[in-house]
This record gives structure tokens, C-alpha cells and sequence, in this order.
């Protein structure tokens, strides 16, 4: 018992001291591993254009140098065709990528 109470305290000492981004990075990597019930819905203006549901994580694409992250995000989720909010028979998991500079796009977690 003292010795779980001692690993705790030391990990959030660590934690703390990490500067903001690497925190992030933290929390990211802990939030993928678990995974999510994502959604993302993807606008254009203020008409919806895509949806795809079940997307475990969105990565954000990183530099072949590794150095710097590239100004899109990209994932997978079954693609919700009809926009019904719901798995259809027909509907199928796709690979997605959204840009930083022209897409619309809002991605939250389902119930």
C-alpha cells in the first residue's frame, strides 16, 4: 500500500514538472491508448457534409523529420453516408483527413 501511494506521489511530481506541451502529449497518448466512442462532422459553411462515427483517435500527421506536426489531422471511423447518426448495413470504415486551413469540422465524444 505505501509503496503504490509512493509511486503515485513521484508520478505526479513528474508530471508536474513537465512543461504544458509535453503534458498534452501525455494526456493524448493516455486518452488513444484507452480510446474513445469518437465522432467527427465535417461543414461546409453551416451545412453538415460528413459524419463518421467510431473513431478510436485523431492523429495529428507529424513531419517525416519528426520535428513538426503537419497542418492536418487524419483517423478512421465508419462513415455515416445518410447522416442518420447510426451504423447502417451499408456504411463502412474509412480512412479521413481533415485540413487545418479549409475544413469545418467538429470532433467530440459520443455517449
Amino acid at each position: 500500500m505505501k509503496t503504490k501511494i509512493l509511486i503515485t506521489v513521484i508520478s505526479a511530481l513528474v508530471f508536474a514538472g513537465c512543461t504544458q506541451e509535453t503534458q498534452n502529449n501525455l494526456s493524448r497518448s493516455i486518452q488513444n491508448w484507452t480510446g474513445t466512442n469518437g465522432v467527427l462532422e465535417v461543414y461546409a459553411g453551416d451545412k453538415l457534409v460528413h459524419r463518421f462515427l467510431k473513431i478510436d483517435k485523431m492523429s495529428t500527421a507529424v513531419a517525416t523529420d519528426g520535428n513538426s506536426d503537419r497542418p492536418y489531422r487524419f483517423g478512421y471511423g465508419i462513415h455515416d453516408l445518410n447522416l442518420n447518426n447510426q451504423i447502417d448495413v451499408n456504411e463502412k470504415k474509412g480512412y479521413f483527413e481533415v485540413s487545418d486551413y479549409s475544413t469545418n469540422y467538429i470532433f467530440f465524444e459520443a455517449n
